[in-house]
């Protein structure tokens, strides 16, 4: 890889064989775009729907249940009854692989993104004549001029630069515009932010002109690198499809294994083979939770709704789920965890010293002098119209204008009194900007600001509580603590000073303007942190989560604002990304839970921070804005971008927009993806335990040889019906007190807890211990079909009553406001009416071959079905209904 920002112009035109005032001819364009391709980035080849869909029946859960839709036609068929349960089952695996393939098409954008940031025209040398061509025509060689405005087309190494600036904020991550120079950089392992003389693609010149030659286009620019890394990154599984593919390898398997147990039995007891398998497929359906995956879907969309009114957008359903289990957020600086503004906030004169001007409503004299020449000059523009004023230009100089706005002074109003007559435009070399401006009396006032060493060499007096004097030894001693003071703050800080002149002559030379001077002070200015952040950073670590600071920007401010923020703390460590590139990935592993803060990194260093992360088996979050953010939002766990300020390019890689850049709205959206986790695991208590009920309704019954309990239409509809609508109305569950005081979960524990088995288990049991009970005294009394109706409203009841048991593990149903879940109550209601009609209109009565049953019948069936509310409530009176690993 060529590093031209190491080598001199002349080598570089001479490498690519180009002449700076000619440009290339037509004929030389046309070969080279031949060899080296369009100046686009290529996308890789999109996966097709129908292969998206496909995909979602890859899952275990969804295999056996495929087979068992195989299995109950085949019976069905033999048996004349039809492809009822067949047809249903598929039903709701087609309905579920739709729905999953729908978001993963919405999702894979990015690259189309990156392919339209790029500037569709661009200003070029070419045959000897500057014209202007499609930005997708640039080849390496090609002469390009830059002027203010302009996006960067292609990485150009520049060998004229004028007081220009680029803002590389989305590839760096720095704050200010960057000013650029011509000259080499003779170093190694040069940060992105630090090669001065390059132009990179996407940045913006903000002020100046210059020209450069291009020297890489299309994939070989920085921004074509990223976009390698987007392609090469891979998707990672989040927890939830984790443990939902975990939880179904485990009931497939005990499906294999109860499904053989009943088959051997069935064939001990002399059982006709075609009845053994009906009892088998019966129980294949009773242990795979069919409405598991559709609910866990829609409690996901349902929590996506909630976020949407929380100002946050969920690209992809599980992830707002995934940001609840999130133990590590790795967070962008600029415009994430600061305002991504620079603003004034400290000044200093003489008799003053350093003042905090957030603090101000009004100024001593000194300070509005010192914010009058500041404002005065300066090249950004201030806009008004009756509600709003604006201000445009550098960073730095709308910060200026901005503080002069707070205290009253307009520099449209000042400009109209003071008029501008002169002006000694800032350069990189005398680092200083100098304007004359009229003033009463036919005096001309001298304005400079700049560095401070070099205001202090132009300076031979100084501003001293209203009077002038000459500056001492003292003060410069004094001038000097305080821009140190000023600096370990992360300030920025610009020193003004004037002098005023008699006469103006537009001849007069920098040498006779810049002299004599006298200084004024000094303004400190920074990026702010977000008000908002402090607080959110707060309740992130009170919860557990580790956040962490990445950024472009230089170390000390890095530090600066992540200790303001609450980030670096105490022991913490602090590297560059030059330090970092020092680190082999064993020695990143063993530091990385130390190191808070990044600082000056590339986009590959974001990457590598998220991957040592997560080889601590830790889910990492990451937020950005920038096209330097993309590829690690799209490694990390969950990638969040910012919907304001946020490039196209962050946005499609993430799987979460924030629409209002709001840092806070993160700890929102954790809190409410730990609210859905705790909610979907309700829902999978509620129906692994209903499934369980019936697992054992029909194992005891195989074993005992007392018939066919329930059949598999009758499953299917207890499964798919009674059960999926109480178990998305525990979607909407509140979320409990103390949410947000617990620690991460562990990403590995999945939903399979020691805990939760015991209480699907016991529950499971009473639930299908009862209906046996049911079952056995309506087949004792008439036959087979008394008992499977008797057991069939047992079991639809018992598990209607017993899904209140779910809204606290520890606390009784009895201290929960059944109001604050409204539509359970209609979901209740809603199942037991159609589990009614089932059960008294004929038609559907004698299509789920079910009986009519007496008021004696119902007595027994509700009796037994209020029976694990007491059990519950004892086993939690005894704490017995959590482990002690749980409390």
């Amino acid at each position: 890889m060529t590093e031209y920002y190491s080598k001199q112009v002349d080598e570089i035109l001479k490498e690519l064989d180009v002449d700076s005032k000619t440009g290339l001819s037509t004929d030389e364009v046309k070969i080279r775009r031949e060899k080296f391709g369009s100046n686009k980035l290529i996308s890789k080849k999109k996966k097709p729907f129908i292969r998206m869909f496909l995909e979602e029946f890859k899952s275990f859960m969804v295999i056996i249940l495929l087979i068992a839709a195989v299995v109950s036609g085949i019976i069905g068929i033999m048996e004349n009854e039809g492809l009822l349960d067949t047809y249903i089952i598929l039903g709701i695996l087609i309905i579920n692989a739709l729905i999953g393939a729908i978001q993963e098409k919405k999702a894979e954008t990015s690259l189309e993104a990156l392919q339209n940031m790029s500037s569709p025209h661009s200003k070029v040398v070419r045959n000897g004549s500057i014209i202007e061509v499609m930005t997708t025509e640039l080849v390496p060689g090609d002469i390009v001029i830059l002027e203010t405005g302009d996006i960067v087309p292609a990485d150009i190494r520049l060998f004229e630069a004028v007081n220009l600036k680029v803002q590389e904020s989305s590839m760096t991550g720095e704050s200010l515009p960057v000013e650029k120079q011509i000259e080499a950089i003779i170093s190694d392992d040069v940060p992105l932010g630090d090669r001065t003389n390059m132009a990179f693609t996407t940045g913006m010149v903000t002020y100046g002109r210059g020209q450069g030659i291009v020297v890489e286009t299309g994939m070989n620019t920085e921004v074509g690198k990223i976009a390698t890394m987007i392609q090469n990154t891979v998707d990672t599984e989040t927890p939830m499809e984790k443990s939902l593919d975990k939880l179904g390898k485990t009931l497939g398997i005990a499906v294999i294994i109860i499904c053989v147990l009943i088959f051997v039995v069935g064939i001990i007891y002399g059982n006709p083979i075609l009845t053994v398998f009906m009892v088998a497929v019966s129980l294949a359906v009773a242990a795979i939770p069919e409405g598991l995956p559709a609910v866990s879907t829609i409690v996901l969309s349902v929590g996506v709704q909630r976020m949407v009114k929380r100002n946050a957008i969920i690209r992809t359903l599980p992830s707002v789920e995934t940001l609840g289990s999130a133990s590590v957020i790795c967070s962008d600086k600029t415009g994430t965890l600061t305002q991504n503004k620079m603003t004034v906030i400290s000044s200093f004169t003489l008799d003053n010293n350093i003042k905090e001007l957030d603090d101000k409503n009004e100024l001593e004299e000194d300070e509005k002098t010192l914010i009058e020449i500041a404002v005065i000059c300066s090249d950004a523009h201030l806009s008004k119209d009756k509600e709003n004023e604006e201000t445009t230009g550098d960073p730095t100089e709308t910060s200026l204008i901005d503080i002069g706005l707070k205290f009253g002074i307009d520099k449209n109003i000042e400009e109209e009194n003071h008029e501008r007559v002169n002006e000694i435009p800032f350069d990189s070399e005398r680092k200083r900007m100098t304007t004359v401006n009229a003033m009463p009396n036919n005096v001309f006032r001298v304005n400079v600001k700049g560095g401070l060493d070099e205001i202090l060499d132009v300076s031979t007096q100084i501003l001293d509580n209203g009077s002038v004097r000459a500056i001492t030894e003292k003060d410069i001693e004094l001038i000097e603590k305080a821009n140190l003071e000023m600096a370990k703050k992360a300030l920025r800080v610009l020193a003004m000073a004037y002098k005023d002149i008699d006469s103006n002559s537009d001849n007069a030379n920098i040498e006779d303007l810049e002299k004599d001077l006298i200084f004024a002070g000094m303004l400190g200015m920074i990026d702010p942190a977000r008000p908002e952040a402090i607080d959110a950073v707060a309740r992130c670590r009170a919860a557990g989560i580790t956040p962490v600071m990445i950024t472009g920007d230089h170390k000390l401010t890095a530090i600066a604002i992540a200790k303001e923020v609450g980030i670096f703390k105490e022991g913490n460590i602090a590297i560059t990304g030059s330090e970092l590139e020092k680190y082999s990935d064993e020695e990143l592993f063993e530091k990385v839970k130390n190191i808070s803060v990044y600082a000056r990194v590339a986009p590959e260093h974001k990457v590598r921070i998220v991957k040592a992360w997560q080889s601590h088996g830790e889910i990492v979050s990451m937020t950005g804005d920038g096209v330097n953010d993309a590829p690690a939002l799209k490694q990390a766990d969950i990638g969040v971008s910012m919907g304001i300020v946020g490039t196209e390019v962050a946005k499609d890689a993430s799987d979460m927009i924030l629409t209002d850049d709001n840092f806070a709205t993160i700890v929102s959206a954790v809190e409410e993806g730990r609210r859905i986790y705790d909610n979907i695991l309700k829902a999978v208590q509620f129906l692994i335990s209903s499934n369980i009920g019936e697992i054992v309704l029909l194992l005891v019954a195989s074993i005992l040889n007392w018939g066919i309990p329930l059949i598999a239409i009758q499953i299917l509809w207890v499964n798919l019906v009674t059960d999926s609508l109480p178990a998305l109305a525990l979607s909407v569950d509140p979320a409990e007190k103390d949410i947000m005081q617990r620690r991460p979960r562990d990403s590995k524990q999945g939903f399979i807890t020691k805990g939760l088995v015991w209480r699907v288990m016991y529950q499971g049991v009473l639930i299908g211990a009862l209906s046996l009970i049911s079952y056995r005294f309506g087949f004792l009394e008439a036959g087979q079909q008394l008992g499977q109706t008797m057991a069939f409203v047992t079991i639809v009841f018992a598990q209607l009553i017993h899904v209140n048991n779910l809204h606290s593990n520890t606390k009784s149903l009895f201290r929960f406001n059944p109001f604050k879940n409204k539509t359970l109550i209609l979901a209740i209601i809603a199942s037991s009416a159609l589990m009614l009609i089932v059960v008294f209109v004929p038609t559907f009565a004698a299509a789920f071959k079910l009986v009519s049953i007496d008021t004696i019948h119902w007595i027994i069936c509700l009796s037994l079905a209020f029976a694990p509310v007491l059990v519950v409530e004892l086993f939690k009176l005894l704490g017995i209904n959590t482990l002690k690993s749980e409390k």
